[in-house]
């Protein structure tokens, strides 16, 4: 992987050249006052949405500052049936290192979700004086004024790390949002459920596990009701998607 910012057309959606530590490098570098922009990164779940021509999903991704590649299946599909290196960035490996490495306790850091134990728990384990938690409603989506409720906390709390972990298409299309403004600064991550992760709040699959490229059969095997729709239905697909480009008549983007 480099540092330079180069990408990857990957089925018309372009791919930084990142892996974690790059990405994560590149998030702490970028200048605090700079407006701000977000970062997504895509698995096979977002993939599968994104060429079904899912519009929020495409509008999410078309005014991202950064596309990362998260999810070892797409990776490891991508070489044998297009003949595609992609790299490898999930959202949990880059919080991960952002807390641990670049993120220091005078930082201002603002969360969209999780919650107040989300809340004491970062405080508690990294030290964060200057963290702001908005936690909204269930069905961000539909609910347009819960939503500017998100962006006027954000503006109220400016900060310099922006984590959206209301799940998906919510964080994204969310981010999207608070970068059409305008007004804000800062660099937002579209990373899921990572700082739960990243605290301990919810076990992580060993290492050996995500190495393999397992983590998703790892939760499946821990949520099987919840995460059964998502593997199945919403993420195996990207098979059919892949094999389909291969002979020239799929991509995700236009």
């Amino acid at each position: 992987m480099n540092n330079s910012g180069e990408v990857i057309d990957f089925l018309g959606l372009s791919i930084n050249d990142w892996d974690a530590e790059a990405a994560a490098q590149a998030v702490a570098d970028r200048d605090p006052a700079a407006p701000f922009a977000y970062v997504v990164t895509p698995n096979a779940q977002h993939l599968v949405s994104l060429a079904r021509n899912e519009g929020i999903w495409r509008e999410a991704y078309a005014g991202a500052w950064r596309r990362l590649c998260d999810g070892h299946v797409v990776q490891r599909l991508a070489k044998p049936i297009l003949g595609l290196r992609l790299p490898h960035a999930s959202g949990s490996d880059i919080t991960l290192l952002l807390v641990r490495r670049h993120i220091r306790p005078e930082d201002s850091v603002a969360v969209i979700g999780g919650g107040e134990r989300l809340e004491t728990a970062l405080k508690a384990q990294y030290g964060w004086r200057n963290l702001a938690v908005f936690d909204p409603p269930f069905g961000l989506l539909e609910d347009r004024a819960a939503q500017d409720r998100c962006l006027d906390f954000l503006k109220a709390h400016p900060a310099r790390y922006v984590f959206f972990t209301v799940g998906s298409p919510q964080s994204e299309y969310l981010a999207s949002r608070a970068a059409a403004l305008g007004v804000l600064t800062g660099t937002g991550l579209c990373v899921g459920g990572s700082l739960l992760f990243a605290t301990g709040l919810i076990k992580r699959a060993p290492n050996w596990i995500r190495q393999l490229g397992l983590e998703g059969l790892y939760r499946l095997a821990q949520r099987p009701r919840s995460h059964f729709r998502r593997v199945f239905k919403e993420s195996l697909p990207i098979i059919g998607i892949l094999l389909k480009a291969r002979f020239g008549r799929a991509r995700i983007l236009p």
